[in-house]
């Protein structure tokens, strides 16, 4: 059954020493918002992690890894070239959606599940690294390479996301699929395949909530990254862990106090490292709370 309530979600992750979404048109260096300074994440890339870590926990995922490469034509075949059998399989499509080309068909389906770009909640200043690869080319010899790969020193971001109950209906979303999400998002930002390159290695999720909508509510509060600041005694580029900063939600205390009669309840997992300027029982006061069940398996 597809989801009735409407949900919104705030996805704050730190990486160190590492690039957490390369431009491959501009030699893969991260992404940067040139006016503010601050670092960007494409949506896309944090689905591809939450697509692996699914993969990883056992679900059918119609845009695998492995499938890269394959047109949308050679991957229906696994589905008697039906995109609707598709959908029933896949939780990725049940989540994203997709857009599908079966000879004179064409299928369009907006996911009921978007998320924005993320950004750093600071200024960083990328960091070309510059190093060297041994490999043998013969009994005896060695032949050295340069290499370069282009990070940052550390980035807390942001990410804001909702799930449209209207839209489930079309792929028939349900409360289980989001549940297994969140789990992904979390699990995989940790340790999926997805982050376990040489260039992704240093990711941790921090901090993650979800507004749940009452039945019949059919907006939500909106751009919930912005309603997050950071308080540093550093220079903003100078930060270089969690513990350098504590995360201010004052400004969606005051968001979740003006909502609180449409919200059902509340959701979260939180990193035993952050420190908030608030306790979380302040921020959610007035409002129905609990932990993801799922994270005291993390």
């Amino acid at each position: 059954m597809a989801i009735k309530n409407r949900r919104e979600y705030l996805f704050l992750y730190d990486v160190v020493n590492a690039n957490p979404n390369g431009d491959p048109l501009d030699e893969n260096k991260p992404r940067l918002d040139e006016e503010s300074g601050r670092v960007l994440v494409t949506d896309v890339r944090l689905k591809r992690v939450i697509r692996d870590s699914l993969e990883e926990l056992g679900e059918c995922i119609f845009y695998s890894r492995s499938a890269k490469g394959k047109t949308r034509q050679e991957l229906l075949k696994q589905f008697e070239n039906d995109p609707q059998k598709a959908i029933e399989k896949c939780i990725d499509l049940r989540l994203f959606g997709a857009t599908f080309s079966v000879e004179k068909n064409t299928l369009s389906i907006t996911g009921p599940v978007q998320f924005n770009f993320g950004m750093s909640l600071h200024r960083v200043e990328p960091k070309l690294i510059k190093g060297t690869t041994v490999v043998a080319s013969g009994e005896g010899k060695q032949q050295g390479t340069f290499t370069e790969m282009w990070i940052i020193p550390y980035g807390l971001i942001a990410f804001h996301g909702v799930a449209n109950q209207l839209s489930a209906e079309e792929t028939n979303l349900s409360d289980e699929d989001l549940e297994k999400m969140t789990r992904a998002m979390w699990l995989g930002t940790k340790g999926s395949t997805a982050v376990l390159s040489h260039s992704k290695m240093g990711h941790n999720p921090r901090l993650l909530i979800e507004i749940v909508y009452k039945e019949g509510v059919k907006t939500q509060i909106g751009e919930l990254d912005r309603l997050v600041k950071i308080e540093t005694d550093k220079e903003e580029e100078a930060i270089r862990d969690i513990g350098d900063l504590k995360i201010d939600l004052s400004l969606l205390k005051q968001k979740l106090e003006r909502y609180k009669d449409r919200i059902e309840k509340i959701r979260y997992a939180i990193d035993d490292r952050v420190v908030l300027t608030q306790p979380l029982e302040e921020i959610f006061k007035g409002l129905q709370k609990e932990i993801f069940p799922w994270f005291n398996e993390v």
